[in-house]
């Protein structure tokens, strides 16, 4: 049994990483990607030797860590830097939402994309709670924002609506 084992251990280096090179795709963030780098590694270290598994074990984590530090800022900075990129905070910009509370410059509550964020307006408006409202800029945590039904303010981040 352990001469099978040590035989085929290249194949459970190999499905390692593919799951985690699958399971990257539901992240995007490419920490799993390097992680599936160092099962690779280790992969490659199982067909060259394959009766040492510490020594693969121990090449694969080396591998995996060097990805993370070195490659994988690269490649975050690359595509983020991209044209036409833009963080998932930044596409909340021109999005439409609903006032969960009352909504002052001093603080409130609102819904978008699904989520709850803290929001507040940009001056001395009010908006109801149930109100439709626009997000004018996102500052930190703040979602600020204006009721939907007025025009936009003239200092705005963009100058018209987003169809």
């Amino acid at each position: 049994m352990t001469q099978w084992f040590t035989t085929l251990i290249w194949v459970v280096w190999l499905a390692l990483a593919a799951v985690l090179a699958i399971a990257e795709m539901a992240t995007l963030d490419f920490t799993l990607l390097m992680l599936a780098g160092g099962a690779l590694v280790g992969c490659v270290m199982a067909l060259a030797f394959p009766s040492l598994i510490w020594l693969q074990a121990i090449v694969a984590v080396i591998a995996a860590v060097l990805l993370l530090w070195i490659l994988r800022p690269t490649l975050l900075h690359k595509v983020r830097s991209m044209p036409g990129y833009r963080s998932s905070v930044a596409k909340l910009v021109g999005s439409s939402g609903t006032a969960i509370t009352d909504v002052t410059d001093e603080g409130g509550e609102v819904k978008l994309a699904g989520e709850v964020w803290t929001a507040k307006t940009q001056d001395s408006t009010i908006i109801p709670a149930g109100a439709d409202i626009e997000v004018y800029r996102i500052d930190g945590a703040t979602a600020i924002v204006f009721p939907k039904n007025l025009p936009l303010p003239q200092d705005g981040p963009y100058w018209s609506r987003p169809e």
